[in-house]
Protein backbone atom coordinates (compact mmCIF):
# COMPACT_ATOMS: atom_id res chain seq x y z
CA UNK A 1 0.00 0.00 0.00
CA UNK A 2 2.52 2.55 1.02
CA UNK A 3 4.62 1.95 -2.86
CA UNK A 4 1.29 3.15 -4.22
CA UNK A 5 1.20 6.35 -6.63
CA UNK A 6 -0.40 8.49 -4.16
CA UNK A 7 -1.67 11.25 -7.24
CA UNK A 8 -4.77 8.53 -8.12
CA UNK A 9 -5.25 8.46 -4.27
CA UNK A 10 -5.25 12.47 -4.19
CA UNK A 11 -7.76 12.85 -7.08
CA UNK A 12 -10.12 10.89 -5.85
CA UNK A 13 -10.06 12.41 -2.22
CA UNK A 14 -10.66 16.32 -3.59
CA UNK A 15 -13.16 14.43 -5.55
CA UNK A 16 -15.73 13.54 -2.58
CA UNK A 17 -14.82 16.06 -1.02
CA UNK A 18 -18.06 17.44 0.23
CA UNK A 19 -17.78 18.58 4.21
CA UNK A 20 -21.28 19.33 5.99
CA UNK A 21 -19.90 22.56 7.70
CA UNK A 22 -20.12 25.12 4.28
CA UNK A 23 -21.99 25.04 1.28
CA UNK A 24 -22.00 22.90 -1.89
CA UNK A 25 -20.99 26.25 -4.22
CA UNK A 26 -18.03 26.52 -1.38
CA UNK A 27 -16.97 23.02 -1.90
CA UNK A 28 -17.25 22.94 -5.72
CA UNK A 29 -14.60 25.69 -5.03
CA UNK A 30 -12.63 24.19 -2.91
CA UNK A 31 -12.23 21.40 -5.45
CA UNK A 32 -12.36 22.97 -8.46
CA UNK A 33 -9.07 25.10 -7.12
CA UNK A 34 -7.25 22.66 -4.97
CA UNK A 35 -7.19 20.25 -8.37
CA UNK A 36 -5.73 23.28 -10.74
CA UNK A 37 -2.97 23.09 -7.19
CA UNK A 38 -2.26 20.06 -7.81
CA UNK A 39 -0.90 19.02 -4.77
CA UNK A 40 1.32 15.81 -4.29
CA UNK A 41 -0.08 14.25 -0.78
CA UNK A 42 -3.41 13.54 0.41
CA UNK A 43 -2.15 15.59 3.46
CA UNK A 44 -1.28 18.46 1.58
CA UNK A 45 -4.62 18.22 -0.39
CA UNK A 46 -7.15 17.92 2.76
CA UNK A 47 -4.91 21.16 3.99
CA UNK A 48 -5.75 23.00 0.80
CA UNK A 49 -9.36 21.56 0.82
CA UNK A 50 -9.97 22.78 4.36
CA UNK A 51 -8.33 26.20 3.67
CA UNK A 52 -10.12 26.96 0.37
CA UNK A 53 -13.50 26.00 1.71
CA UNK A 54 -13.48 27.93 4.68
CA UNK A 55 -12.24 31.28 2.24
CA UNK A 56 -15.49 30.17 0.28
CA UNK A 57 -17.95 30.12 3.24
CA UNK A 58 -16.46 33.68 4.33
CA UNK A 59 -16.72 35.07 0.81
CA UNK A 60 -20.29 33.75 0.33
CA UNK A 61 -21.06 35.31 3.76
CA UNK A 62 -20.00 38.73 2.39
CA UNK A 63 -21.60 38.58 -0.96
CA UNK A 64 -18.22 37.89 -3.01
CA UNK A 65 -18.00 35.46 -6.53
CA UNK A 66 -16.92 32.66 -5.84
CA UNK A 67 -14.25 32.60 -8.51
CA UNK A 68 -10.27 32.56 -8.02
CA UNK A 69 -9.60 35.92 -9.46
CA UNK A 70 -11.81 37.45 -6.89
CA UNK A 71 -11.12 35.27 -3.30
CA UNK A 72 -7.82 33.90 -4.01
CA UNK A 73 -5.96 37.63 -4.11
CA UNK A 74 -3.67 39.16 -1.65
CA UNK A 75 -6.78 41.89 -0.07
CA UNK A 76 -9.41 39.03 0.11
CA UNK A 77 -7.50 36.20 1.96
CA UNK A 78 -5.81 39.05 4.42
CA UNK A 79 -9.61 40.32 4.87
CA UNK A 80 -11.00 36.70 5.60
CA UNK A 81 -7.85 36.29 7.98
CA UNK A 82 -8.40 39.21 9.96
CA UNK A 83 -12.43 38.58 9.94
CA UNK A 84 -13.25 34.93 10.37
CA UNK A 85 -10.87 33.73 11.95
CA UNK A 86 -11.17 33.84 15.25
CA UNK A 87 -11.66 30.82 16.32
CA UNK A 88 -8.58 29.49 15.23
CA UNK A 89 -5.46 29.30 17.51
CA UNK A 90 -2.08 31.73 16.46
CA UNK A 91 -0.81 28.53 14.42
CA UNK A 92 -4.14 27.18 13.08
CA UNK A 93 -4.24 30.85 11.19
CA UNK A 94 -0.89 31.28 10.07
CA UNK A 95 -0.82 28.04 8.28
CA UNK A 96 -4.04 29.20 6.46
CA UNK A 97 -2.95 31.73 5.05
CA UNK A 98 0.69 30.16 4.00
CA UNK A 99 -2.31 27.36 2.56
CA UNK A 100 -4.11 30.11 0.69
CA UNK A 101 -1.39 31.76 -0.69
CA UNK A 102 -0.02 28.94 -2.02
CA UNK A 103 -3.32 28.36 -3.75
CA UNK A 104 -3.02 32.11 -5.04
CA UNK A 105 0.22 31.04 -6.52
CA UNK A 106 -0.65 28.03 -8.04
CA UNK A 107 -3.63 30.23 -9.85
CA UNK A 108 -1.28 32.94 -10.81
CA UNK A 109 -0.53 32.90 -14.91
CA UNK A 110 2.65 33.92 -14.72
CA UNK A 111 3.85 32.30 -11.31
CA UNK A 112 6.48 34.68 -8.93
CA UNK A 113 9.58 32.98 -8.88
CA UNK A 114 10.73 31.30 -5.60
CA UNK A 115 12.50 33.71 -3.49
CA UNK A 116 16.24 33.03 -3.13
CA UNK A 117 17.20 31.86 0.53
CA UNK A 118 18.81 34.25 2.17
CA UNK A 119 22.30 33.32 4.35
CA UNK A 120 21.46 33.61 8.18
CA UNK A 121 24.00 34.82 10.38
CA UNK A 122 25.10 32.24 13.12
CA UNK A 123 26.19 32.69 16.43
CA UNK A 124 30.17 33.52 16.31
CA UNK A 125 32.35 30.55 17.45
CA UNK A 126 33.60 31.13 21.55
CA UNK A 127 36.66 31.02 22.47
CA UNK A 128 38.51 28.03 24.70
CA UNK A 129 39.82 28.10 27.65
CA UNK A 130 43.23 27.65 27.00
CA UNK A 131 42.56 30.89 23.84
CA UNK A 132 41.17 33.03 26.73
CA UNK A 133 44.60 32.44 28.46
CA UNK A 134 47.00 32.93 25.93
CA UNK A 135 45.38 36.43 25.33
CA UNK A 136 45.70 37.34 28.91
CA UNK A 137 49.37 36.28 28.27
CA UNK A 138 50.16 38.57 25.47
CA UNK A 139 48.09 41.06 27.47
CA UNK A 140 50.74 40.98 30.26
CA UNK A 141 53.71 41.21 27.65
CA UNK A 142 52.59 44.44 25.77
CA UNK A 143 55.54 46.71 26.11
CA UNK A 144 53.95 49.55 28.43
CA UNK A 145 51.51 49.42 31.42
CA UNK A 146 48.59 51.80 29.63
CA UNK A 147 48.71 49.17 26.68
CA UNK A 148 48.72 45.91 29.43
CA UNK A 149 45.82 47.28 31.58
CA UNK A 150 43.48 48.17 27.85
CA UNK A 151 44.30 44.85 26.21
CA UNK A 152 43.70 43.20 30.05
CA UNK A 153 39.89 45.39 30.00
CA UNK A 154 39.12 44.47 26.09
CA UNK A 155 39.42 40.57 27.39
CA UNK A 156 37.58 41.33 30.38
CA UNK A 157 34.41 43.08 29.23
CA UNK A 158 34.46 40.63 25.81
CA UNK A 159 34.74 37.67 27.43
CA UNK A 160 33.50 37.97 31.16
CA UNK A 161 30.78 40.26 30.71
CA UNK A 162 29.53 40.44 27.11
CA UNK A 163 30.31 44.37 26.07
CA UNK A 164 30.25 44.49 22.28
CA UNK A 165 32.77 46.30 20.39
CA UNK A 166 30.32 49.68 19.92
CA UNK A 167 30.03 49.89 23.93
CA UNK A 168 33.54 49.45 24.96
CA UNK A 169 34.65 52.57 23.61
CA UNK A 170 32.04 53.89 26.21
CA UNK A 171 33.00 52.26 29.60
CA UNK A 172 35.32 54.16 31.78
CA UNK A 173 37.12 52.62 34.73
CA UNK A 174 34.86 54.07 37.18
CA UNK A 175 31.29 52.05 35.48
CA UNK A 176 33.31 48.68 36.84
CA UNK A 177 32.16 48.12 40.49
CA UNK A 178 32.95 45.70 43.20
CA UNK A 179 29.10 45.31 44.77
CA UNK A 180 26.48 43.11 45.58
CA UNK A 181 28.93 40.18 45.91
CA UNK A 182 30.91 40.35 43.26
CA UNK A 183 31.77 42.85 40.18
CA UNK A 184 29.43 44.75 37.96
CA UNK A 185 29.77 46.91 34.85
CA UNK A 186 27.49 49.80 34.24
CA UNK A 187 27.04 49.88 30.56
CA UNK A 188 25.61 52.72 28.97
CA UNK A 189 24.11 53.63 25.57
CA UNK A 190 21.07 52.43 23.35
CA UNK A 191 21.08 49.33 25.87
CA UNK A 192 21.76 50.90 29.58
CA UNK A 193 22.29 48.21 31.67
CA UNK A 194 24.24 46.49 34.01
CA UNK A 195 25.96 43.32 33.83
CA UNK A 196 27.77 41.09 36.36
CA UNK A 197 31.46 39.96 35.34
CA UNK A 198 32.02 36.41 35.51
CA UNK A 199 34.12 35.30 38.46
CA UNK A 200 37.75 34.42 37.01
CA UNK A 201 37.79 37.97 34.82
CA UNK A 202 37.32 40.02 38.01
CA UNK A 203 40.51 40.11 39.56
CA UNK A 204 42.36 41.24 36.28
CA UNK A 205 38.61 44.02 35.24
CA UNK A 206 39.00 45.92 38.90
CA UNK A 207 42.99 46.04 38.36
CA UNK A 208 42.37 47.26 34.95
CA UNK A 209 39.42 49.80 35.83
CA UNK A 210 41.41 51.40 39.07
CA UNK A 211 44.61 51.86 36.26
CA UNK A 212 41.73 53.56 34.13
CA UNK A 213 40.15 55.56 36.79
CA UNK A 214 37.70 58.20 35.55
CA UNK A 215 39.57 57.37 31.81
CA UNK A 216 37.93 55.62 29.10
CA UNK A 217 39.18 51.93 30.00
CA UNK A 218 40.18 50.89 26.44
CA UNK A 219 42.00 54.17 25.90
CA UNK A 220 41.19 57.31 23.39
CA UNK A 221 39.74 60.60 25.03
CA UNK A 222 36.37 60.34 22.75
CA UNK A 223 33.91 57.76 23.76
CA UNK A 224 32.24 59.01 19.90
CA UNK A 225 35.71 57.36 18.74
CA UNK A 226 35.17 54.06 16.50
CA UNK A 227 37.08 51.18 15.78
CA UNK A 228 39.05 51.77 19.11
CA UNK A 229 39.32 47.95 19.80
CA UNK A 230 40.76 47.57 16.71
CA UNK A 231 44.54 48.42 17.29
CA UNK A 232 44.14 46.38 20.66
CA UNK A 233 42.90 43.24 18.93
CA UNK A 234 45.89 43.51 16.90
CA UNK A 235 48.20 43.61 19.57
CA UNK A 236 46.81 40.59 21.24
CA UNK A 237 47.13 38.77 17.60
CA UNK A 238 50.67 38.35 16.81
CA UNK A 239 50.88 34.99 18.99
CA UNK A 240 50.60 32.34 15.45
CA UNK A 241 49.55 29.87 17.66
CA UNK A 242 46.60 31.54 18.44
CA UNK A 243 43.11 32.73 16.31
CA UNK A 244 42.64 36.12 15.39
CA UNK A 245 41.24 38.40 18.22
CA UNK A 246 37.86 39.57 17.37
CA UNK A 247 35.68 41.41 19.92
CA UNK A 248 32.49 39.77 18.67
CA UNK A 249 33.74 36.33 19.18
CA UNK A 250 34.87 37.38 22.92
CA UNK A 251 30.87 38.08 23.12
CA UNK A 252 30.05 34.67 21.95
CA UNK A 253 32.59 33.52 24.72
CA UNK A 254 30.72 34.99 27.45
CA UNK A 255 27.23 34.04 25.89
CA UNK A 256 28.15 30.45 26.04
CA UNK A 257 29.61 30.74 29.64
CA UNK A 258 26.25 32.58 31.02
CA UNK A 259 24.32 30.11 29.27
CA UNK A 260 25.70 26.67 30.18
CA UNK A 261 25.50 28.57 33.76
CA UNK A 262 21.56 29.02 34.01
CA UNK A 263 21.38 25.57 32.08
CA UNK A 264 19.50 27.10 29.46
CA UNK A 265 20.76 23.97 26.92
CA UNK A 266 19.27 21.99 29.01
CA UNK A 267 15.85 23.64 29.37
CA UNK A 268 15.50 24.03 25.44
CA UNK A 269 15.80 21.15 25.24
CA UNK A 270 13.42 19.58 27.78
CA UNK A 271 11.17 22.39 26.62
CA UNK A 272 11.25 21.21 22.99
CA UNK A 273 12.31 25.48 21.95
CA UNK A 274 14.16 26.18 19.09
CA UNK A 275 12.75 29.84 18.53
CA UNK A 276 14.72 32.51 20.54
CA UNK A 277 11.33 34.73 19.82
CA UNK A 278 9.81 32.22 22.56
CA UNK A 279 12.51 32.54 24.64
CA UNK A 280 11.75 36.36 24.46
CA UNK A 281 8.30 36.18 25.17
CA UNK A 282 8.81 33.73 28.39
CA UNK A 283 11.65 36.19 29.23
CA UNK A 284 9.17 39.10 29.17
CA UNK A 285 6.61 37.62 31.36
CA UNK A 286 9.12 36.73 34.09
CA UNK A 287 9.55 38.67 37.20
CA UNK A 288 13.12 40.74 37.21
CA UNK A 289 15.48 39.43 39.58
CA UNK A 290 17.38 42.31 41.78
CA UNK A 291 21.25 43.03 41.33
CA UNK A 292 22.64 40.59 44.21
CA UNK A 293 20.45 38.08 42.44
CA UNK A 294 21.73 38.61 38.65
CA UNK A 295 25.32 38.58 40.39
CA UNK A 296 24.70 35.48 41.99
CA UNK A 297 23.51 33.39 39.00
CA UNK A 298 26.34 35.03 36.40
CA UNK A 299 29.08 36.34 38.43
CA UNK A 300 29.98 33.20 40.10
CA UNK A 301 30.70 31.31 36.68
CA UNK A 302 34.25 30.16 36.64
Amino acid sequence: MGGMDPLPRVKALIAAYRPMSVSEAAAVFARDVVTAAAPSSPARAKALLFAASRLAAFAESVGLELCPQALLCEATIERFIICATQGFSPASVRTLRTNLRALSQAHEAHRRPRPIPLGRERAKAPYSDAEIEGYLRLAACQPTAARRMRCQALICLGAGAGIVAGELRGVRGSDVVARSGGVVVEVSGTRTRTVPVLARFQEPLLTAASFAGERLICGGRDPGRRNVSDALCRALSADPGLPRLKAGRLRSTWLHQAAQAIGLGAFMAAAGVRCSQRLGDIAASLPALSEPETVALLGGCP
